[in-house]
């Protein structure tokens, strides 16, 4: 499955770090990779002046890597498009 880079899509991955535990803030700021991660706080901020795309990029690339994301508390949708993320993402980020 190819993604559709779109705002209806950044707002599913968001649902999937809300419900995961973690809060999504975009803010301005010079991020080496386009955001931040506050792993004890469990923020996620993202630069506000990306594009969809590289913020959707961006949020992939985390929820490849971060490792204590709730998954017991996911919808069945966002726990369908979060293992559609890891499948297809994570050779491209960890690779």
């Amino acid at each position: 499955m190819s993604f559709k880079y779109n705002a209806a899509l950044l707002r599913k991955i968001e649902d999937i770090f809300k419900e995961g535990g973690y809060t999504v803030r975009y803010e301005k700021g010079n991020f080496q990779n386009g955001y931040c991660i506050l792993e004890k706080r469990r923020v996620v901020v993202i630069n506000k002046f990306h594009e969809v795309d590289a913020k959707i990029n961006s949020m992939m690339e985390i929820l490849v890597n971060i490792q204590d994301l709730e998954l017991e508390n996911l919808s069945s949708e966002s726990a369908e498009l979060f293992q559609q993320v890891k499948t297809e993402k994570a050779d491209l980020f960890n690779g």
